[in-house]
């Protein structure tokens, strides 16, 4: 290759340098995203070159000297390219001259961007970890405030039975485990090197695709080379942990939405908003927003689908559409899922308008079932004579006198052969109903109790195991560093 040329023919020979088409395929505005990546996984690969003896230790010095050039001028200051990965090799030949074309040698693009991909994702997703521990943290001490607070519980939007409000966070502290713990596990899948793949029939180098795994943090490499060079599952599944993140977080959105309106929660000023033409309002538009976002994830993994679905094996420039799907959904995600935290630590819930809303539409009904099954009934027939006393009392709760008729036409008899008037009064209490419900897992202080000690042991794990997984980053850019550092000084 001479060292006279244009910028377009350095990497790609001048019969595929010009045409309208050139713009169509060129992701080098897009690529600034894995730029640092691109960087880093040239590094390590030509460390490895070198001390395989593939590329003499002078020349990798050269081009690892140009590679630092390059970050210091940054992306902006690139070289027209396809991508960022042939622009950044133009930028090295043009400094030191066609050897730095040999930082090249042993791979392709395709498991080169692959790398990259996987690179700059991991970190995307450590990241949208963070928010989600954020997140329930904020409901668990949310949840130690309000323990004893009662609230109306719901069932299709229809006063069910009484809780309270640390049970009900709590219900979403448990679900966004499971999503910090999916998105965890799509870091783990997501965090091998397909590097050394080739374009995906390997190479007759002798590379040694360990070592640039362990420089650049990856915990091994993927075994097959036309899986390394084409997957693309690996997005799929981050994006899918995603949108199912996003889905938990749009419900929280939607009950705070409710809840404001019904005055059983009050969101503060940061997270609402006043209308342009009534003074008065005072709208949960940041949290409609955050129940929004689940559906810009959903076409986040449509659009990975659509895309992925359908290909035929090896690399297929489609793929380079697959990951900005990736990119959105990560970026959104992880925005809203701080906003949420922001809102939830925030928030007010006062207690009196919420007891007091806590037994209305006979909530209570299913605590006296159950005092009439406790006393030796069957389910069905409490059922059944509670179910006579509602219909009797209207829209309100009944008093003794009418569940105690409602007996009488059901079991022929009173119902105080079987309950104590005073069983009856505590079970149709809002407050005495949620101390009884002690059962694992339920609303009754006690039992809140453990559920915290649970929450707060799973976030425990979980924040090590985010401390780990950055640790072990931190500590393979420092090797690549050290290496870098010794290859280029001699």
């Amino acid at each position: 290759m001479s060292e006279n040329h244009d910028d377009e023919g350095v990497v790609r020979r001048d019969r595929f340098s010009g045409g309208p088409a050139r713009g169509f395929m060129s992701s080098l505005a897009a690529d600034e995203r894995i730029f640092a990546a691109d960087l880093a996984v040239d590094r390590a690969h030509v460390v490895m070159l070198a001390e395989q003896g593939i590329v003499d230790e002078a020349t990798a010095g050269e081009i690892l000297s140009a590679l630092d050039a390059v970050e210091a001028e940054g992306h902006a200051a690139l070289p027209d390219g396809e991508d960022v990965h042939e622009a950044i090799e133009t930028a090295v030949i043009e400094r030191i001259g066609p050897d730095g074309g040999k930082m090249h040698t042993a791979r392709s693009r395709n498991d080169e961007v692959a790398t990259c991909i996987r690179y700059r994702l991991r970190e995307d997703l450590l990241s949208a970890v963070e928010a989600t521990l954020a997140l329930r943290e904020s409901l668990v001490e949310a949840a130690e405030a309000e323990a004893e607070t009662v609230m109306p519980g719901y069932t299709h939007l229809q006063p069910a039975q009484p809780t309270t409000v640390a049970h009900y966070l709590l219900s979403y502290e448990a679900a966004f485990a499971r999503d910090t713990a999916r998105l965890v596990d799509a870091y783990d899948r997501t965090n091998r090197s397909p590097l050394g793949a080739a374009a995906f029939a390997g190479t007759p180098f002798d590379v040694d695709r360990e070592k640039t795994a362990d420089l650049l943090g990856f915990d091994g490499v993927l075994r097959n080379s036309m899986d390394a060079s084409s997957a693309r599952d690996f997005l799929l599944e981050s994006a899918s942990a995603l949108a199912t993140h996003a889905t938990t977080l749009s419900g929280l959105a939607e009950d705070l939405v409710l809840f404001s309106n019904k005055g059983f929660v009050e969101l503060s000023d940061d997270y609402s908003s006043t209308s342009s033409i009534m003074p008065q309002k005072v709208n949960p538009d940041t949290l409609e927003l955050v129940r929004a976002v689940a559906g810009d994830a959903a076409s986040g993994v449509s659009g990975l689908l659509t895309t992925l679905k359908g290909l035929p094996r090896a690399y297929n420039r489609d793929l380079q559409r697959a990951t900005p799907h990736a990119w959105e959904t990560v970026d959104i995600v992880s925005e809203a899922t701080a906003v949420a935290a922001g809102a939830v630590s925030s928030a007010t819930w006062p207690a009196e308008t919420l007891e007091s809303a806590a037994g209305e539409g006979f909530s209570t009904a299913t605590g006296v079932a159950d005092a009439l099954a406790m006393a030796g009934l069957p389910f069905r027939t409490a059922h059944e004579v509670v179910a006579a006393a509602a219909e009797r009392g209207g829209d309100g709760t009944p008093d003794l006198a009418t569940l105690d008729a409602s007996a009488e036409d059901v079991l022929d008899a009173s119902l105080f052969e079987y309950v104590s008037r005073s069983d009856v009064e505590q079970a149709l209490d809002p407050v005495a109903s949620v101390e009884s419900r002690d059962s694992a897992g339920g609303p009754a202080p006690a039992a809140v109790a453990a559920q915290l000690d649970e929450a707060s042991t799973d976030l425990d794990s979980h924040r090590e195991a985010l401390a780990e997984r950055r640790e072990a980053l931190d500590s393979a850019s420092e090797r690549l560093a050290a290496d870098v550092e010794v290859m280029s000084r001699d």
